[in-house]
């Protein structure tokens, strides 16, 4: 690592250290500039992400990167709007989560604390840079943020603002920083010491060379895989908008069906409805062999599409015997991200909700629901398919640790042994 990272990430951590015990006044204060300051600065913004899209497009970069890669006045106004909701959400540091008394006047409580330093590497979209930074200063975190490189230029302009609105805090513009190259990255991942918490965004390669690379704890943010099951007691008429949606609305995102399981006895009545919805939207269906036949405008599928994210106007359709069966096509093909069944049979529903291993299992709505600002966490720094510590979208309780607080009197752990010791009452205050 050399020594001006080492330097930058030193700065980092002494920053983060501030602000993890600054005032939920000044840390909404500072997001209200961050966001002032995005906006006054935005024709600038635009001027970089428009070399940004122009080196793109030279590349031949797909149309699902060039989506995500836009920074438009919509997604300005989207990412402002949300750091001001952000705002009005609890303060989530000092959350007091369990509170028990061991003995009279002997109180133990667990309470939120910020994690200290958290590595971002996510994929090239700038406004997620703008979630992500605004969620740690939220959460009295510092970040580190590494973007997808065709984001480099937007991204370098945004980190440059964001520091300088916060330059007059009382814990200064330190507490972000931009990196942009692979040594960059592999320098984060071996700063333990310096870096708390990594979270990676992008393929399960991806996430798997993060954390074969590193020992800094890692939230994983892997393939979204999706799939929407439509049960033989679905409300056709109901849920084909939702499977609509579920595919089109935002195609390049992670929670996109890419995959929709339709039971055999609707088979026939359902897909030709689901040919003409998706196709009537310029959706490119990659259907089983059994069923082309019911899906005039499909191709036939291949056993490849049904491991695929598309990230585009793309799907694959099949046809399953029993809720049982897709549970299985999804535990074998998904990626524990988001997938959901549209059913008015409640023991087929909690069948499924019980029994598919992802972070978000919906009934009868789209997957794309599956998000930070939706959920009501204000945003989302993105959607944990691991176990461990988060889970789902990871908002502001996500970035937080906890450390148990006992306040005694003079207690002795003595006065407590033996035969003869006191007893603890363990009284629960909450």
């Amino acid at each position: 690592m050399s020594s001006k990272l080492t330097e930058s990430f030193i700065k980092v951590r002494s920053a983060a250290s501030l602000l993890s015990t600054t005032s939920d006044n000044e840390r909404k204060l500072a997001l209200q500039r961050m966001a002032d300051a995005i906006l006054a600065s935005k024709t600038e913004i635009f001027a970089e992400n428009a070399k940004d899209l122009e080196a793109a497009k030279a590349n031949g970069i797909s149309e699902a990167v060039l989506h995500r890669l836009v920074f438009s006045e919509d997604k300005l106004s989207s990412v402002t709007k949300g750091i001001h909701e952000l705002c009005q959400l609890q303060d989530p540091v000092g959350k007091v989560r369990e509170k028990r008394e061991l003995d009279p006047g002997f109180v133990l409580e667990k309470r939120t604390f910020p994690i200290g330093v958290i590595g971002m590497i996510f994929e090239a979209r700038p406004d997620a840079l703008v979630q992500i930074a605004s969620l740690a200063l939220r959460s009295g975190n510092g970040i580190i943020l590494k973007g997808g490189k065709e984001a480099a230029l937007t991204n370098r302009k945004l980190v440059e603002v964001i520091q300088k609105a916060t330059a007059d805090s009382s814990f200064g513009k330190d507490w972000i920083l931009g990196i942009e190259s692979h040594e960059d990255v592999d320098a984060m991942l071996k700063a333990e010491g310096y870096v708390d918490l990594l979270i990676p965004r992008g393929s399960n390669a991806f996430v798997r060379y993060v954390m074969d690379n590193t020992r800094i704890p890692v939230i994983g943010h892997a393939d979204g895989l999706c799939t929407t099951y439509v049960d033989e007691y679905a409300d056709q008429d109901k849920i084909i908008p939702v499977c609509v949606d579920a595919k089109i609305q935002y195609p390049a995102a992670c929670n996109a069906t890419e995959t929709f399981l339709v039971h055999e006895k609707i088979a026939r009545d359902f897909l030709p409805k689901l040919d003409k919805a998706l196709s009537d939207k310029g959706v490119k269906i990659h259907a089983d062999k059994a069923i082309i036949g019911l899906m005039p405008h499909a191709v036939e599928a291949t056993d490849k599409d049904f491991h695929t994210e598309y990230l585009a106007l793309e799907c694959a359709v099949k046809t399953v015997s029993s809720v049982q069966e897709a549970v299985e096509h999804i535990q074998s093909h998904g990626s524990h991200h988001t997938d959901a069944i549209m059913t008015q049979n409640k023991a087929n529903a909690d069948y499924f909700v019980a029994k598919v291993d992802s972070a978000d299992v919906f009934v009868n709505c789209s997957t794309r629901f599956a998000d930070g600002f939706r959920f009501g966490l204000g945003a989302e720094v993105g959607i944990a398919t691991s176990k461990l510590h988060a889970r789902g979208p990871v908002g502001l309780d996500g970035l937080m640790t906890t450390k148990w607080i006992l306040n005694g009197n003079g207690e002795t752990v003595a006065e407590y042994s033996g035969a003869n010791g006191k007893s603890f009452h363990h009284k629960e205050l909450m």
